[in-house]
């Protein structure tokens, strides 16, 4: 039986959780969707993600939260990761990094794993594994339970979500580009049946900087001082949209097809 799954893209601030509270159902409904997957990165006040926000997510109809490099935060999270076998850190994290990198699902009788990836370059305050390098001893870890894998490629650079894509296709079901906040126009199946995308977009205010305010960011250019600010409040003027891609897994574990989703919370 194919399994129909939706990707939403990195939820940023209140906005992007604003989206998932209202746009999921219909969406769920409309598209037929049988298993959600949503990437918390910028979850709360725009960075990394607090527990109480993953508890709220996840009870809101998401089955698997993906993080990256702010994954660890938010303090109250990190004291708790081992209760939110949810909530997924990247899987070339070092040994010693608290939480689990991936998650096995039973979906309607067919089991698909999730399993977060950190990209190689320019994350400056991470030395994750080179992920080319760890991913056949992943695939021969979690091939035993499934051949329906999705991995959230989180990474800077297109060059390297592409070059990730091409190299994983045919060994997973799908690769989804995540970090950029800013959603492309390649998705694509790979000749091998591999689903892709670069880079799937943000949940939040489109009318912001990677979902944060655009005054803040352009006095950070000004000045050199961090953009500490929360991300932009969900109004009209702000245009917050759940953003994502959808696609259909076949029973081998490839994929079908796929497609972007831009859903607006406002319709008028």
């Amino acid at each position: 039986m194919d399994i129909r799954v939706l990707y939403i893209a990195e939820i940023v601030g209140k906005a992007g959780i604003q989206c998932v509270k209202q746009l999921l159902p219909e969406i769920r409904e409309r598209y037929s969707i049988d298993f959600v997957i949503g990437n918390i990165n910028g979850a709360t006040n725009g960075t990394g993600i607090g527990k109480n926000h993953a508890g709220y997510l996840h009870k809101l109809g998401i089955s698997v939260l993906t993080g990256g490099d702010k994954i660890y935060y938010k303090k109250d999270l990190v004291d708790d990761f081992s209760e939110m076998h949810y909530v997924l850190r990247p899987a070339n994290f070092p040994h010693e990094s608290p939480g689990r990198s991936w998650k096995t699902c039973t979906v309607n009788g067919r089991k698909i794993t999730v399993v977060s990836i950190l990209g190689y370059t320019g994350f400056m305050r991470i030395h994750a594994d080179n992920p080319f390098v760890q991913l056949p001893f992943l695939l021969e870890r979690l091939k035993k339970d499934t051949d329906s894998i999705i991995v959230d490629f989180h990474a800077t650079t297109t060059a390297e979500k592409k070059t990730f894509a091409f190299y994983a296709d045919g060994k997973v079901s799908a690769v989804i580009g995540s970090h950029g906040r800013v959603q492309t126009a390649d998705e694509r199946i790979l000749p091998k049946g591999t689903a892709a995308i670069t880079d799937a977009g943000r949940s939040g205010c489109i009318n912001a900087v990677g979902g944060c305010s655009a005054n803040a960011a352009i006095y950070e250019y000004l000045s050199g001082i961090p953009n500490w600010t929360r991300g932009e409040e969900p109004t009209k003027e702000t245009l917050p949209e759940l953003q994502g891609v959808i696609f259909t897994l076949n029973d081998d574990g490839t994929a079908k097809d796929i497609m972007r989703l831009r859903e607006p919370l406002y319709k008028d």
